[in-house]
């Protein structure tokens, strides 16, 4: 691939990772546009693992404050000086139980249905009504008011939920970001702690889907510098679309992304 391509496919990769466009979508259609055949899956893990490195780095602090907690907390209940009943004083080691509790449902979705979801990611005129489904959930958010959207933990049956629908996510048109994020606000979370879960839970998922794509065969053969170009240019990208996107969810206009899915949906159907 030419490395304007290769910036451009990683640019849209870190952008619609997190703005909820669904980025499988976009990298379906254009790589359909730039007439690369099949998916393109040493190049695509490499656009993840620039996205990974966005939200580690924009969640650092929450993710060094889970880490420092849950170690903590576990040396204390090996050495029998906490019990496990008390793990409800401990917002950030509940937050990791409840990433890990998430991402149960995702991995079997992942699992179970890997070949058939797989096997859309070769046709675009799917993708384009995906992404009308798309609009449809981002827009459910006009009707979910601040009130409603209150609660700062997130508890069992809303993980469970966000993680179904992550796995549901996987189908290219559906945005991973925009449909966990607006199942966490219709279960009654919070609009930020809802994002930040979100990008939280997408670190397992990236980690998941990039292991189950990987070939080193393939890995082998390839020309290295492209690879590292995507993912640099996925990563900052990725950044940027993650400060935009949680400063859109704290104003409640998660809606305003729906009807640029709807027609960029249609626009795929019809000219595709």
């Amino acid at each position: 691939m030419d490395n304007i391509i290769i910036i451009f496919l990683g640019v849209v990769q870190g952008l619609t990772e997190f703005l909820p466009v669904s980025s499988s979508g976009h990298l379906v259609l254009f790589q359909d546009l730039f007439g690369l055949k099949g998916p393109q899956l040493i190049f695509d893990i490499f656009l993840h693992m620039g996205t990974l490195l966005a939200v580690c780095i924009f969640l650092r602090s929450d993710l060094m404050g889970i880490i420092r907690d849950t170690w903590r907390f576990s040396v204390e209940i090996f050495e029998g000086r906490e019990r496990l009943t008390s793990i409800n004083r401990r917002p950030n080691v509940m937050m990791a139980l409840w990433v890990i509790t998430a991402t149960i449902p995702t991995a079997l979705i992942g699992l179970l249905f890997r070949s058939p979801l797989e096997a859309l990611f070769g046709n675009v005129h799917r993708v384009g009504l995906m992404m009308i489904c798309t609009g449809f959930i981002l827009s459910v958010t006009i009707f979910i008011s601040a009130t409603y959207s209150g609660r700062r933990d997130v508890g069992l049956l809303t993980s469970l939920a966000v993680g179904i629908a992550q796995g549901l996510a996987i189908i290219p048109g559906i945005s991973r970001s925009g449909t966990t994020i607006v199942c966490g606000m219709a279960c009654g979370m919070e609009r930020e702690v809802s994002a930040r879960f979100s990008f939280l839970l997408s670190i397992p998922a990236i980690i998941g889907a990039m292991l189950l794509q990987l070939n080193f065969e393939d890995l082998r053969g390839s020309d290295i510098f492209p690879l590292l170009l995507g993912l640099v240019t996925s990563a900052i990208s990725g950044f940027f679309a993650l400060k935009i996107l949680m400063g859109v969810v704290r104003r409640g206009r998660l809606f305003c992304f729906a009807p640029y899915c709807w027609l960029l949906g249609l626009l795929i159907i019809i000219f595709r």
